[in-house]
């Protein structure tokens, strides 16, 4: 078996294996070092001396005993401060297994709701998913981040903290709180999905391992929940969205428009399952964001070239998107389509208010979408000044490259419209 298939096999087992350790145990931050600790000595081992029998309960084994030495050296460091015999609850019932428990089938579902507990911030949410569902090492996380290693690892320590002083434990909420606990998680994929499909820092557009590890946990949370629209609706946008991947840049890694694409290198079948997927859910689930989203991605991939997209559709969808989940994204993501349809003035119209809100009015995009409407408006200078703005505000090194190759297309400034 090849490293990147044990890899693919770890990430697998990642969860089925903390979820018995968990259930056993209920000290959530313990059992996850510990797997942790064993999913690397499977990864250093197994390339080399194959993949054992039962992979799983290999796994399991290890990580028991790991537990279990951590547990009797934290006891014994007790023991020699206080001199007094304390035991935790469930020293004594510890013991390494033999081989893995039959899975409940809905371990990663429990740790996704776990991690994506509303006593963590949203980043320390990311995080620890990544880490204890999708089975991504400390080293691993902070790379697609771009933060250091210590960094990460601080933060995924303070967020198991939080959990365990929440009283948070390994099982599912109560219908009424997973609910409420289900847009978390639905958020926290959602962002990771973004962050690989166009990083938000560095020299590279896409981190491929963060893309994959989105839509492989979407679609375990849709196998879970069949019958939730919006889970369906964020399994769809993510394929219709990563299905343009390998259209998006060119040659030397530069970023291509969608407008500009090469429709041939779309994934074909990722696009016929994302719209299988959202056509299906709307027609029995009340239109929900992740849902709507899907619809527009549908439309653009379904065009066969840019000019034949339906834009007035699209501009629907915006509409009742802006209605059902109001934000500053929607609306320049709205701005930009009402453009095609309207003409860049109606664009920029929209634009407009939000120069005055904080959540977006320094943000690069806001600055590129207004400088592609000015350049449909026949205002180059402008256009070429709001394209260095977005250039000077982005800390993606192929945004900051195709913006910049953009500014120099306008050219010096020419005389506006009159």
């Amino acid at each position: 078996m090849t490293v990147r298939e044990v890899e693919d096999l770890l990430r697998t087992l990642a969860p089925q294996v903390l979820g018995t350790l968990a259930r056993r145990h209920g000290n959530f931050s313990a059992c996850e070092d510990a797997v942790q600790e064993a999913l690397l000595a499977a990864a250093t081992r197994w390339p080399e001396q194959g993949v054992p029998e039962h992979p799983q309960g290999w796994l399991l084994t290890v990580a028991a005993r790991r537990l279990t030495d951590e547990w009797r050296s934290e006891r014994a460091r007790r023991e020699r401060e206080v001199a007094v015999a304390l035991r935790e609850p469930g020293y004594a019932t510890v013991a390494p297994p033999a081989d893995a428990e039959p899975s409940t089938g809905d371990d990663s579902l429990t740790l996704l709701f776990l991690c994506c507990h509303p006593a963590l911030p949203r980043s320390a949410q990311v995080a620890l998913t990544l880490r204890a569902v999708a089975g991504l090492s400390t080293a691993q996380i902070a790379r697609a981040f771009l933060v250091p290693e210590p960094t990460m690892s601080q933060r995924i320590r303070r967020a198991k903290q939080r959990i365990e002083a929440a009283g948070a434990r390994f099982v599912l909420p109560s219908p009424a709180e997973r609910d409420e606990r289900l847009r978390a998680v639905l958020q926290v994929l959602y962002l990771i999905f973004n962050e690989g499909y166009t990083a938000s820092s560095g020299s590279q557009l896409h981190r491929a391992e963060l893309t994959a590890e989105a839509i492989r946990l979407a679609r375990q949370l849709h196998r879970a929940l069949p019958g939730d629209g919006e889970v369906a609706g964020l399994l769809a946008l993510m394929l219709l969205t990563d299905a343009h991947r390998a259209a998006r840049t060119g040659p030397t890694g530069e970023l291509v428009p969608l407008a500009e694409q090469d429709r041939s290198r779309w994934d074909r079948a990722a696009i016929d399952e994302g719209v299988a997927l959202v056509t299906e859910a709307l027609t029995w689930s009340p239109p929900g964001p992740y849902q709507l989203q899907a619809a527009i991605a549908a439309v653009h991939a379904e065009a066969p070239t840019a000019e034949h997209t339906d834009w007035p559709q699209i501009v629907a969808l915006y509409r009742v998107l802006a209605a059902v989940a109001p934000n500053p994204m929607v609306t320049l993501n709205q701005a930009a389509a009402v453009a095609m349809v309207d003409g860049p003035d109606a664009g920029l119209a929209l634009l407009t208010p939000l120069d005055a809100d904080e959540r977006i009015a320094g943000h690069h995009r806001l600055a590129a979408v207004r400088a592609h409407l000015l350049e449909l408006a026949g205002e180059p200078a402008a256009a070429r000044e709001a394209c260095l703005t977005a250039a000077r505000r982005t800390t993606s090194l192929p945004e900051r490259r195709y913006l910049e190759l953009r500014a120099a297309g306008l050219g010096e400034a020419r005389p506006s419209r009159t």
